[in-house]
């Protein structure tokens, strides 16, 4: 049983020291804008912002005047769709363009009923695109954001210098959640981090690389590249729409040897804010439950081997050391005790990234074992048919 233990938390200490050597350096968090390597455009793109909004009303006065008085020296256009909204979005929309004098590049467009095989939010984005053909000036970016993420002035402009300097197709930002609460101290720098774990931001920015990933929060896309993978229709289905656009984005640029160079990129940042509040335990479960068996691709046996890894990647090397010091074995203790070691090391970036205490880091191993949890939850809302629920509506199949 002894020499069980011994390869057992050898395995979980060997996965660390290859997390942290050998999967694109994630934990670090150090994919982010830098200004200082740009310089003013001699010309900026045009560029639109489609805003798919349903029962927003609520965010609206932060997230959409950080928008609307964006310092960007290029036409800059706004389209909302209102996605049945019985909250009065659209006119609370339209109310605050009119008060920041914007009414002239902004436009609120009702959407319609959900079309059989959309999901609501891609269903909604698919309208505002095409209303874009009908602007004045047609955009050589899309903006595809949320209506709950509140952009720093200047983000717009970086983006695109990003983008234009770097020859990018698509450019995305993980936004910084909000981190107020006890839970979402507890469990959103968790979030992301697993989130970096899964798609190593410096692995997706690679052009050489199949890793592909973006944020759907904040999505600059170049119009003719989207119009070349078949628009926003080859992810109408897609519950985790943003890292099947980036797939289909950066799948096709692989394909086409004319532009080896040009590839996408996924970064943090700690300016562009989301506005969603997860005040408790039950509102952060049901984001992560929404789509973790999603991810899994519906497989029983990937939510097995899923949950075996949680355990033996977070839960063996603090269990080792306590078993260690119980039955006085010192290499049992050492191992599990290196283990956990590395483990909350390895947290530290990103609880810096968040502003919250480093001795968050040592609950890395219980936060492992709730995301577990919610994982199991999410295939049992999947069996039950009640999977993919996202305001007021749910998606079975998806």
């Amino acid at each position: 049983m002894v020499y069980f233990l011994i390869i057992i938390v050898s395995l979980s200490l060997i996965i660390w020291v290859y997390l942290l050597l050998f999967r694109g350096w994630f934990w670090l968090s150090n994919q982010r804008i830098n200004n200082s390597h740009f310089n003013p455009l001699n010309q900026y793109p045009s560029v639109c912002a489609v805003i798919p909004a349903r029962n927003e009303a609520d965010v609206l006065p932060i997230s959409l005047p950080s928008l609307l008085n964006q310092d960007y020296p290029g036409n800059l256009s706004i389209i909302l769709v209102d996605d049945q909204s019985d909250d009065n979005t659209g006119k609370v929309a339209q109310e605050i363009a009119g008060n920041c004098h914007k009414s002239d590049q902004f436009q609120v467009i009702s959407g319609q009923p959900l079309a059989s095989g959309w999901s609501g939010k891609l269903w909604a984005m698919k309208q505002g695109i095409e209303q874009t053909k009908n602007l004045e000036y047609k955009p050589d970016y899309l903006l595809l954001t949320d209506a709950d993420i509140e952009h720093h002035r200047t983000n717009i402009k970086e983006l695109v210098n990003k983008a234009e300097t770097e020859k990018l197709a698509l450019t995305s930002l993980m936004v910084k959640l909000r981190c107020d609460s006890f839970w979402e101290q507890f469990l959103i720098p968790a979030f992301v981090f697993f989130f970096e774990k899964l798609y190593p931001f410096s692995w997706v920015n690679n052009p050489q690389n199949k890793m592909a990933a973006a944020a759907g929060g904040c999505i600059l896309i170049r119009r003719d590249i989207l119009e070349d993978i078949g628009g926003i229709h080859v992810v109408k289905q897609a519950l985790i729409d943003d890292c099947s656009l980036a797939a289909a984005v950066k799948g096709k640029l692989q394909e086409n040897s004319k532009n080896p160079d040009q590839g996408i990129w996924l970064g943090l940042s700690e300016k562009t804010l989301s506005l969603r509040p997860y005040d408790n335990l039950d509102s952060i479960w049901n984001m992560v439950a929404r789509t973790a068996y999603t991810q899994l691709n519906y497989s029983p046996l990937l939510l097995i081997g899923t949950l075996l890894g949680l355990t033996l990647v977070y839960l063996v090397g603090p269990i080792s050391l306590m078993i260690g010091l119980i039955i006085q074995n010192q290499i049992i203790a050492i191992l599990g005790g290196i283990t956990w070691l590395l483990m909350t090391i390895s947290y530290l970036p990103t609880l810096k990234l968040y502003q919250c205490s480093p001795l968050w880091g040592f609950s890395l191993p219980l936060i492992g074992l709730l995301y577990g949890l919610m994982t199991i939850d999410s295939a049992w809302r999947h069996w039950r048919g009640k999977g993919g629920g996202w305001k007021g509506r749910v998606y079975v199949n998806s």
